[in-house]
């Protein structure tokens, strides 16, 4: 195999944003430089011991290896009786940049359909859409007739609405309107759907999940007026609604709302929200862990060995301090780190990688970090980096959400996790962060 064919094969083996599949040979474990958080555990475990129907909460930073976590859980419990309908909702349901409580309603309503339609009666739902087809059928963009269409097009129709609803920005509030009107009579109708569905699940499953996944990259917007955030009316004013379905459910929620004086509200209204740290990689001392260290190592070496089988990372880089290096700068955020290994191999037109291309690619990102900090925001962060610890405040819930602070845990002697925060490590890189850090020191 050629210079060009290699680097083509190890660029391609770290795509930032691929979650793994279950069972993919790529897979680090890496819960115990986490702080010993295990989703298995943490969600698997409550979700097989429930007798009643549970809505539960997942959170963490974006690109911290959430999706990952959750497919692995997905297939843990389809192997314990569940059947588990898993769906990323900002790829086709929802857009991130703008989205309500409907939005994610009728993603649920639309993939339960989807995968069950073979197992149970669709007739409650498809009677809710006939009833309100007049008002509807505008916004589906069709003229035509709800009887006219077949049994498999009437379906389709909440699939049109929720692509209507995300691509057509000139329809999207009036498909609100007329969900939120009449969202009460759609749970129920789902509900029963649901229930029938229960009895004829697929592969013998006794129990139904339904999980949606990066509804934590929805953007905060904030009222003028109130000073409240859409995140509040998803997750808070529509609690009653997202926990009203007859199944078990798994929402993905922004970390800043779960670290916000929110937190114990939305603990009182669901169960206790859990959170995926990053892989910790440096203490809250200063010094290097290097056992986090290490695992990034490990995360690199087998995507290089899927690559090049036979490959070594030993191969890939001019020297270990290196690659160290690149796993430490990167925080122990995963996408970070992926995206780094792929600027690297960019600038790299052959092996073994070289200090030049390491430090182009640690320059690069961290300009996206510093474009992400507005001015007034540098001693915020200075006063996380000193401290190590995040003030309950909106302003840094922000920063939070930017992945501009990261959250860690590590467990103490007596065996307590312990979280903490610091500053990412590119942004410590960044004249003007240090020089609000000579300010308060």
């Amino acid at each position: 195999m050629d210079n060009f064919q290699i680097l083509k094969r190890l660029y391609n083996n770290f795509d930032p944003f691929r979650a793994l599949p279950a069972g993919d040979p790529t897979y680090v474990d890496c819960h115990e430089v986490r702080g010993d958080c295990d989703i298995l555990e943490e969600l698997g475990q409550p979700l097989l011991l429930s007798e009643r129907v549970t809505c539960n909460l997942y959170s963490g930073h974006r690109g911290a290896g959430k999706s990952t976590e959750l497919l692995r859980l997905k297939d843990h419990l389809e192997k314990n009786s569940y059947y588990v309908v898993y769906f990323a909702a900002d790829e086709e349901d929802i857009d991130p940049e703008d989205a309500q409580y409907t939005d994610i309603l009728l993603a649920c309503t639309r993939r339960l359909l989807e995968s069950l339609k073979d197992n149970a009666k669709p007739d409650p739902l498809l009677n809710w859409l006939k009833t309100r087809w007049q008002s509807l059928k505008e916004l589906a963009l069709t003229e035509v007739s709800f009887e006219t269409l077949s049994l498999e097009t009437q379906i389709l129709q909440f699939a049109k609405l929720t692509a209507n609803l995300r691509a057509v920005p000139a329809t999207r509030q009036k498909i609100r309107q007329q969900i939120d009107t009449n969202s009460v009579s759609l749970i129920e109708a789902l509900n029963e759907f649901i229930i029938d569905a229960k009895k004829h699940l697929p592969n013998g499953a006794s129990e139904l999940l339904v999980i949606a996944d990066n509804l934590d990259r929805i953007v905060p917007i904030y009222d003028d007026e109130t000073k409240r955030s859409n995140h509040d009316q998803i997750f808070l004013d529509r609690c009653e609604q997202l926990s009203r379905l007859n199944c078990h459910t798994i929402y993905t929620v922004p970390i800043s709302m779960v670290y916000s004086d929110r937190g114990t509200v939305l603990e009182d209204r669901y169960s206790k929200a859990q959170v995926l740290p990053m892989i910790m990689v440096q203490k809250p001392t200063g010094e290097i862990y290097q056992a986090g260290i290490d695992k990034l190592k490990e995360l690199i070496g087998k995507r290089v060995d899927r690559a090049i089988p036979g490959m070594t990372i030993d191969q890939v880089f001019e020297t270990t301090a290196l690659l160290e290096n690149l796993c430490l700068i990167s925080g122990g955020h995963v996408r970070n780190l992926m995206l780094l290994m792929k600027t690297v191999l960019q600038r790299t037109s052959k092996l073994p990688i070289s200090g030049k291309a390491v430090q182009r690619a640690i320059t690069e990102l961290r300009q996206t970090y510093r474009t992400a900090v507005n001015e007034n925001e540098w001693l915020l962060l200075a006063q996380v980096a000193k401290t190590k610890q995040m003030p309950n405040h909106d302003d840094y819930r922000k920063l939070l959400f930017n992945r501009c602070i990261l959250e860690y845990r590590y467990l103490d002697d007596n065996g307590e996790i312990q979280p903490w925060h610091d500053v990412h490590p590119l942004i410590y890189g960044i004249e003007t962060f240090q020089a609000a850090l000579k300010q308060i020191t």
